[in-house]
């Protein structure tokens, strides 16, 4: 299908580095499933002001669409998102010498991506095709399902320019996902990690050829989709809940709570029916 600008924004001149274009385009292809594609391919899809704001706002909006059941996030062009654009951002980007209340709320404003990202009740799929860096793999790792393209690397790199790498909640999923030592490998030297140890180490469940990703992702969407939206969505928030149960009990508590619901819903009844041929 074709695709569509994401709403407008107000946080700046859209796509000046891509001839106008919207720096974020939703495309609907699939019943039920929305593409969210970063659209500033000749940076590489790095994140500017109006970037930010595009995505910010597009994640609110998406989170209260019923119709929209799951979500995958990709890039255009060569690369899935190259972090920050420290060259060409927009007028927002601060100074060292700026007031500290004033960088924090900077730092605060981009943490929300990943959080936003996680918020959404739709289950993401990020389809990465390219660099994954700063930014962009923290926007990979708030993402619930993750696959890549043989092309794709991935790399925390802010210890590169002087920085803590733990930023954007990286210290907090990168652990979780790949174990700690890993963790501390990839975030202390800030090293490029290949799609092939990306696989191996498990921070993405999937690697396929190139010209197989978005239509991989979108399979991988479409299964999810296919699903009751509550099943989906309990399931979504039980993992992300589960992951931090302080123990086996609590993370039953809340499992046993979600079958309770779920068991109640004309889908599950549906489903029900179909499974037993009834």
């Amino acid at each position: 299908m074709p695709a569509d600008p994401a709403p407008p924004s107000g946080s700046g001149a859209p796509g000046a580095s891509d001839g106008g274009a919207a720096p974020l385009v939703r495309e609907a292809p699939a019943d039920g499933v929305v593409v969210l594609r970063l659209n500033r391919p000749s940076r590489l899809n790095a994140l500017d002001e109006a970037l930010v704001g595009l995505l910010a706002e597009t994640c609110a909006s998406l989170g209260r669409d019923r119709d929209v059941r799951a979500v995958v996030l990709t890039g255009t062009g060569r690369g899935f998102c190259s972090g920050i654009d420290v060259r060409d951002f927009g007028p927002g980007m601060l100074e060292a010498t700026d007031p500290a209340i004033d960088r924090l709320r900077f730092q605060e404003t981009m943490a929300s991506l990943p959080q936003a990202l996680r918020a959404l009740p739709q289950p993401v799929v990020a389809a990465v095709n390219g660099p994954a860096v700063g930014a962009g793999l923290a926007l990979c790792l708030a993402s619930d399902v993750r696959i890549c393209g043989a092309s794709a690397s991935f790399a925390n790199a802010a210890i590169l320019l002087g920085l803590s790498g733990a930023e954007m909640g990286m210290s907090y999923y990168l652990p979780r996902i790949v174990g700690l030592s890993v963790a501390a490998d990839w975030m202390l030297t800030g090293r490029k990690v290949s799609a092939e140890e990306a696989e191996r180490r498990g921070l993405v469940s999937e690697l396929v050829d190139d010209d197989r990703l978005l239509g991989r992702a979108l399979e991988l969407a479409s299964q999810i989709a296919a699903h009751p939206p509550l099943a989906a969505q309990m399931t979504k928030r039980a993992l992300q809940v589960n992951t931090d149960a302080p123990d086996l009990a609590a993370a039953l508590e809340l499992e046993n709570r979600n079958q309770l619901i779920t068991h109640a819903t004309q889908e599950a009844a549906t489903a029900r029916s179909r499974w037993s041929g009834r």
